[in-house]
């Protein structure tokens, strides 16, 4: 699984919307939409997601209760 599709499946997890998310890192949807279609979301970008949901990554994100998206 990709990085796209690992936030993909995150955002769903967290029950939180791509929208809402690209907000949350004052990123424009559309933008953030772009940059999860080509995979091109940056370390940075990712750095700024998991502070925003509140999760880890480290080649896949890791909630809260130990559950990992990979």
């Amino acid at each position: 699984m990709n990085r796209s599709e690992q936030i993909k499946v995150l955002c769903v997890r967290k029950n939180i919307s791509i929208a809402a998310l690209a907000r949350m890192i004052n990123e424009s949807p559309q933008n953030l939409n772009a940059k999860l279609k080509r995979n091109t979301v940056t370390d940075e970008e990712i750095g700024l997601i998991c502070n925003a949901l509140d999760v880890q990554y480290r080649s896949f994100f890791e909630m809260e209760n130990g559950e990992r998206i990979e």
